[in-house]
């Protein structure tokens, strides 16, 4: 049976499609662009739109007549959300390049259903490497000579592959090994193509769903690929992170030949390591999960509260663990091109916000969530953040007990969706930012191993330097009261923090010795079959 579109649904999508191939040549021509491109660029935009009306279709006519209350309709839902997710999937495959870039972005979200984020999130290690004398040919154009009076070594095979650029290890004439980013060529017009397809779709999606609304999603998107095609930025925001961690000998930022960088190459020196949930690496080498965890942790902790400017993308591939013998390590933060300036009394009041979650201070966090424009969805915060409803007076990092959990799930089982796009809609840009990151660094020490206390204790201890930076930069306070009054609140927080560090290292202590005594019992077994077998 062939699907046939409403009217109502069928008209911005054909509307789509013949606007998107007119952008798509207007862009072509008007850059100067071959005729290839032109044609590429429709073939894409073309893909892009049938993948995308057949989502519609099947959210449409599945979904038809279906009450969001009853009990068929999460399954229903799940189920449409998990087949439109594997044709997005292979849609960002057989594009590629910016379409992979859009995959990965939206795997990140948290405010995105779990269909998608699962499925969506083999995109990080997805890219086919460009052909060597393309990259050969951007190298030589950029930095105005050949290669062999650049380097005395340099490997044609890339070490590793991404969307928008790969990277090649080299040798300098000093013997220096460096690692080469080099920027696919024509991608700043590809990217126009791209990026006024996914408009033209948005705007026709949200036509016919006007409960979702991608606009701010895809500006978002938008400014960060602008960002990411900047070389000559990243190497500034790699110089500023260094900076700020020029004294944590536990972090390595590398070093950029600024003489050997333009805005398509990036020259940095070249840093052995393996990713960071590399588990059998780190057992190879001595290193224990649970200290990589906290130094991770610790390092955006210290970025967000502190500094406040956050690397926008921590995924497994950006940052590695370097041994360094018996134990110790060092973590390498690369690819610097996505970065978050947060805006200064956005950072203090999320500050203050996870002050007020350490408190349990649950009239501190509805005020902040008014600060932050949410209104009644902050009662969210903590759940959001902690996992803990803002009733909730149990210790942090304690499961919700079985009442709390009947609750909540009575409480978000009225929660339709334009309330969570509402919600989405109303934070701050520099919110989603941190909620993404989050969400990835969330997801690095799950498969660590780690509990969510190495991630409460990181938070909970830089938000509170985050505040004293404040302070500190005011000077003494005259009015003796109060800070008297900061002094007392203050202790009472590390009060806490202590409590909470001690219950990580209870833990920590507590797996240790799970872990002999299963070593213990696994070899004495070992023996046992041995002895029986050899008897």
């Amino acid at each position: 049976m062939r699907f046939k579109f409403p009217s109502k649904g069928r008209a911005p999508l054909l509307l789509s499609a013949a606007v998107a191939a007119a952008l798509t040549t207007a862009a072509a021509t008007t850059t100067g662009d071959s005729v290839t491109l032109a044609a590429d660029g429709i073939v894409r935009s073309s893909r892009a739109i049938s993948t995308i009306a057949f989502v519609v279709a099947d959210y449409k006519y599945s979904l038809h007549g279906l009450a969001r209350d009853s009990e068929d309709y999460p399954f229903k839902q799940s189920e449409v959300h998990l087949r439109s997710a594997k044709k997005l999937l292979k849609l960002c495959e057989a594009n590629g390049c910016f379409y992979v870039k859009a995959g990965q972005f939206v795997s990140s979200l948290r405010q995105v259903p779990k269909e998608y984020t699962s499925t969506l999130s083999c995109l990080q290690d997805k890219a086919t490497p460009y052909n060597f004398e393309d990259i050969k040919m951007v190298i030589e154009k950029n930095l105005g000579r050949d290669l062999s009076t650049l380097f005395l070594a340099f490997d044609e095979r890339p070490i590793a592959a991404a969307s928008i650029a790969q990277v090649h290890h080299g040798v300098l004439k000093n013997k220096q090994e460096v690692a080469i980013k080099v920027q696919y060529p024509g991608l700043e017009q590809r990217m126009k193509i791209d990026i006024m397809t996914m408009a033209v779709l948005s705007k026709s999606i949200s036509k016919i769903f006007p409960d979702f609304r991608f606009e701010r999603v895809l500006h978002q998107f938008q400014r960060t690929m602008s960002l990411e095609l900047d070389f000559i930025q990243e190497a500034n925001n790699s110089q500023r992170v260094a900076t700020y961690f020029r004294k944590n000998k536990a972090v390595k930022i590398p070093l950029v030949f600024r003489d050997l960088t333009t805005p398509q190459v990036l020259t940095m020196e070249f840093c052995h390591g393996h990713k960071v949930d590399d588990l059998d690496y780190m057992r190879e080498m001595g290193i224990s999960p649970v200290k990589v965890a906290n130094t991770l942790m610790e390092l955006f902790a210290e970025m967000i509260f502190v500094h406040g400017f956050v690397h926008g993308d921590p995924h497994p591939g950006n940052i590695l663990v370097s041994s360094q013998g018996n134990g110790r390590f060092n973590l390498v933060l690369l690819d610097h091109g996505i970065y978050r300036e947060l805006d200064e009394k956005f950072r203090l009041d999320y500050c203050q916000l996870w002050k007020a979650l350490i408190m349990l201070d649950s009239r501190k966090v509805l005020d902040l969530g008014e600060k932050f424009g949410v209104g009644k969805y902050a009662k969210y915060f903590p759940v959001i953040f902690t996992g803990r409803t803002i009733e909730s007076k149990s210790a942090l990092g304690v499961q919700m007990t079985k009442e709390e959990r009947n609750h909540l799930k009575d409480e978000l089982r009225y929660l339709r969706l334009e309330d969570i796009t509402s919600f989405m809609d109303s934070l701050p840009p520099d919110f989603l930012v941190i909620l993404r990151t989050d969400g990835l660094l969330r997801s690095i020490i799950g498969k660590l191993g780690v509990g969510r206390h190495v991630r409460l204790l990181a938070y909970a201890k830089h938000a509170l330097c985050g505040l004293e930076k404040q302070h500190n930069s005011k000077g003494f306070l005259k009015n003796t009261t109060s800070q008297i009054r900061i002094n007392i609140t203050y202790l009472h927080l590390r009060l806490l923090l202590g409590s909470m560090a001690l219950i990580s290292q209870l833990n920590d202590t507590r797996h240790t010795v799970i872990n002999k005594l299963k070593d213990l019992v696994c070899g004495i077994l070992h023996l046992f079959h041995i002895n029986m077998f050899t008897l």
